[in-house]
């Protein structure tokens, strides 16, 4: 795995062990971003469900300000700090173990909130919805927050819902990308 652009282009990155994890490829980060890429600069990022860190470090390395990375995986939260670490960008994130599907009360105690929002849940668990509850609920969304869900097929969403509307959705073989707007 490496970083596609920006400032930490070329630099590559850690997975995390074992299988537990699917990791988004380089060339669908790469799709997304050049989807998003007059979003990403200045933005305050929240990577929910992240992994190995690449779509925070990547909004990082394209410009976003700060970024806020989250996982319920021992695993997954060692990876990303050895990320941050190689990709030398602590000062610009904050790393939280979290049970996303239960609430995000823990992102009441920061000072910022977020205009830009990565998820990609392990696919067809049923997280997605839960999880852009616990978001609304959270009050640590920008009105015309844009949030990205990367998921399968089997949990495809054809509508808006709640203060989500659904503004765009691409499919990459079994994978779908949709593009969430947050209207409070």
């Amino acid at each position: 795995m490496r970083i596609i652009s920006g400032k930490l282009k070329g630099r590559k990155i850690k997975a995390v062990p074992g299988f537990s994890t699917r990791p988004t490829s380089d060339r669908l980060r790469e799709t997304i971003f050049n989807i998003i890429a007059g979003h990403v600069p200045g933005s305050v990022v929240l990577d929910l469900f992240s992994g190995t860190g690449a779509l925070g470090i990547e909004a990082i390395s394209r410009g976003a300000k700060q970024v806020c990375l989250i996982d319920n995986s021992i695993a997954a939260i060692t990876t990303i700090k050895q990320n941050l670490a190689i990709c030398n960008i602590l000062s610009q994130a904050k790393i939280l173990k979290w049970d996303i599907s239960r609430n995000l009360n823990c992102l009441g105690n920061f000072d910022f909130m977020f205009d830009l929002v990565f998820m990609d849940p392990p696919y067809a668990k049923g997280l997605i919805k839960p999880a852009l509850i616990n978001l609304c609920k959270s009050g640590s969304l920008l009105d015309k927050a844009l949030i990205i869900i990367e998921h399968n097929d089997q949990e495809a969403f054809k509508e808006s819902f709640s203060n989500f509307s659904l503004k765009n959705q691409k499919k990459y073989g079994k994978t779908l990308v949709s593009f969430f707007q947050y209207m409070l």
